[in-house]
């Protein structure tokens, strides 16, 4: 194996899926950590915002500020935690479900763009491969 080669192709694959991601979040107004976390809420519903920060991979201070643009823009809300009065859950509004959704399509869509010329026994390996992968990082 050309371990060069293949880290070569990782990094082309992910500018390519990044550089697509982001053309797309930047026609709905969103930076691209905005809509991850409307893509993670959306996902997994109400969150305690360290949790989210986790998921994102940003300090609660980034998030705090990502989720006040998003409530000015209407798309998230905080509601107390009902059994921890120190946290807030970060929830989705009606306009962020409706992003959510076509955020959520977009990456279907993509997806089906992506593995369009593979077999299914090759989309099957692909996804097992990327489980793999994804395990061990």
């Amino acid at each position: 194996m050309d371990i060069q080669h293949l880290s070569k192709l990782i990094v082309e694959f992910f500018e390519k899926l990044a550089s697509w991601e982001d053309s797309v979040v930047r026609d709905s107004g969103l930076t691209t950590a905005q809509a991850h976390a409307v893509e993670i809420v959306g996902h997994s519903g109400p969150v305690k915002m360290k949790d989210l920060a986790q998921k994102i991979g940003v300090t609660t201070g980034t998030l705090t500020v990502a989720v006040d643009r998003l409530e000015k823009k209407g798309l998230m809300r905080r509601k107390p935690h009902e059994t921890d009065r120190r946290s807030y859950l970060i929830e989705l509004t009606p306009a962020g479900e409706a992003v959510f959704e076509e955020h959520h399509n977009f990456h279907i869509r993509m997806t089906q763009e992506i593995v369009a010329g593979l077999t299914p026994e090759e989309q099957d390996e692909f996804s097992r491969i990327i489980e793999k992968v994804l395990a061990r990082i």
